[in-house]
């Protein structure tokens, strides 16, 4: 078996190959949700979530391609890691190919400098067999769960927004769509930053925003294919950001949003503003987005606050995702041989 680097920019062949790996193996490595397009695939192997610095490595058996592997470098934080996304062909799975992949990016990330690597995987799946027969070590234990918009009860969301209101006085609500407006790019990287107390891994280091850091994650959202929402609430008497909710909708994938971030800076915590942004935005789903039909999001296992305000818009059927870690050697004799 060959395993070779390739552009993913430069290299679509290669880049395609591996995302039909990924796409074949999705029905039982992602189960209950949507497979990526492959422009969004596409988009991570070129430049990640926010231009985080990558290698793809692509693993022929003669002209087969039989799997393949993904290591994000993150440059900012967290410089002593390595993110892996590992991809074995499903009619090539247990015969060795994924440890092979396994010991190839963990060399690689030493040489690299780093001392971990991550990855994250679903309860049940064979990638979580796999990440326990390689010794890997659990960390941040978090859920997935799934709204399903087709079987909520009429008048269920104003009830909730009724509900935060009464707690919300002396907040508005504001939104957009696509780039976050200049005169947010400094709030919302705050907004982001407050979600450093969000249960996180061992040891990571929560990430540092500013302007250029939310501008570039707009960007790179909307070249992926994906229409991102924004809803926040504005303190009145200061005009200060003090929480935000977004979800994002992919061009090829539309019956489905993904929530991304929802925050609340400190000094406003305590008013149901995640609550009444959350409420908001799926209210304009209904009006921009009418095909959605559910919409999944992920929260740590421990929080609490978070965990309870999805439950009450009637986020259902939690499916735990764990994050694994592997130091950069892999225990001779671990695994399939």
């Amino acid at each position: 078996m060959d395993v070779e680097r390739f552009d993913a920019a430069a290299d679509a062949e290669a880049g395609r190959a591996l995302y039909g790996v990924y796409l074949a193996g999705a029905p039982v490595d992602e189960p209950d949700g949507p497979a990526m397009s492959e422009r969004v695939f596409g988009g991570l192997l070129e430049r990640g979530w926010c231009a985080e610095p990558r290698e793809n490595w692509l693993a022929r058996d003669g002209s087969a391609v039989v799997g393949g592997y993904s290591l994000e470098l993150p440059d900012r934080e967290n410089r002593d890691r390595a993110g892996l996304t590992l991809l074995v062909a499903p009619e090539r799975r247990r015969a060795g190919i994924g440890t092979v992949l396994l010991r190839h990016a963990t060399a690689r990330a030493a040489e690299l400098g780093r001392w971990t690597v991550s990855s994250e995987v679903l309860a049940g799946t064979p990638g979580d067999g796999f990440a326990r027969a390689m010794g890997a070590r659990a960390d941040l234990v978090e859920n997935r769960r799934t709204l399903d918009l087709t079987a909520m009860p009429a008048g269920h969301l104003a009830g909730l927004r009724e509900s935060a209101l009464a707690h919300a006085d002396g907040y508005t609500l504001t939104s957009w769509d696509g780039l976050t407006p200049d005169e947010w790019l400094d709030p919302v990287a705050r907004l982001n930053e407050a979600l450093a107390d969000a249960p996180h891994g061992a040891g990571e280091q929560p990430q540092v925003w500013n302007s250029g850091r939310v501008r570039l994650a707009d960007q790179l959202s909307l070249a992926k294919g994906m229409r991102r929402y924004s809803v926040a609430a504005v303190h009145v008497a200061t005009g200060e950001l003090a929480a935000l909710t977004q979800v994002s909708v992919e061009d090829e994938v539309p019956s489905w949003g993904h929530q991304e971030m929802t925050a609340v800076v400190r000094p406003h915590r305590g008013h149901r503003l995640g609550l009444l942004t959350k409420v908001a935005m799926l209210e304009w789903l209904a009006e921009r987005e009418p095909q959605l039909r559910s919409v999944q999001t992920w929260n740590g296992e421990t929080n609490a606050h978070m965990v309870a305000i999805n439950e009450a818009l009637g986020y259902r059927d939690p499916r735990r995702v764990t994050a694994w870690l592997l130091p950069t050697r892999v225990p001779a004799g671990a695994g399939q041989p």
